[in-house]
Order: structure tokens, then C-alpha cells, then sequence
């Protein structure tokens, strides 16, 4: 069955045995990603659904700024619940994600 929930990360870099494994076992903590699968070089991140918890979406932009993944995908998480600080003008993320200053 094809999800259609899913987070990529394309062109996978670790710089050491230790860091990949700490990162695996990061994500299996997300309780908002239910599968992980690793494709050619890229990795693939399956959610439940796109309305995740305001913890869960702090924990993936995190995530997703330390190992440099294209954070506009995580564009599909707005919604009127977060949007007050998920696209608030001064958050580090903001222009990475909406593409605004």
C-alpha cells in the first residue's frame, strides 16, 4: 500500500556510524512517524497524518535543521492551531519553511 503522508530526505549524509544510530533511534521516538524506509539514498518518513502534535512538528524541525533536510515540506503541517507560532516571522525556521523574512 502507497502512503501518502511521508517526509523525504534526500542524498543521506552521516559522518559517523554513531551519529546514524543516534538518529534512527531519535526518530522511533516521534510518535507522529509510524515508519521509516530507506531507498536507494534516500529515506523515507511515514506519519499518521499531517496534523501532528506541536511537540512532534518542534522535534522534526529540529531534526530536520540539524541534518539539513529541505525543511518546505514541513509546510503540510500548518494549520490554524499552530500557525500563531509555527509561522511566526522571527522562529528560525520560518524562511526555510514558508519561505519568508
Amino acid at each position: 500500500m502507497k502512503r501518502k503522508n511521508f517526509l523525504v530526505w534526500k542524498n543521506i549524509l552521516f559522518y559517523s556510524d554513531l551519529e546514524q544510530e543516534v538518529f534512527f533511534e531519535f526518530i522511533e521516538q516521534i510518535k507522529s512517524i509510524i515508519e521509516f524506509e530507506k531507498k536507494n539514498n534516500s529515506l523515507y518518513l511515514y506519519l499518521k497524518s499531517t496534523r501532528i502534535s506541536d511537540k512532534d512538528l518542534r522535534t522534526i524541525i529540529g531534526l530536520f535543521d540539524r541534518f539539513k533536510i529541505n525543511m518546505k515540506q514541513l509546510k503540510m503541517f500548518l494549520n490554524e492551531r499552530n500557525k500563531k507560532w509555527f509561522k511566526n516571522k522571527n522562529a528560525y525556521w520560518v524562511k526555510s519553511v514558508f519561505g519568508l523574512k
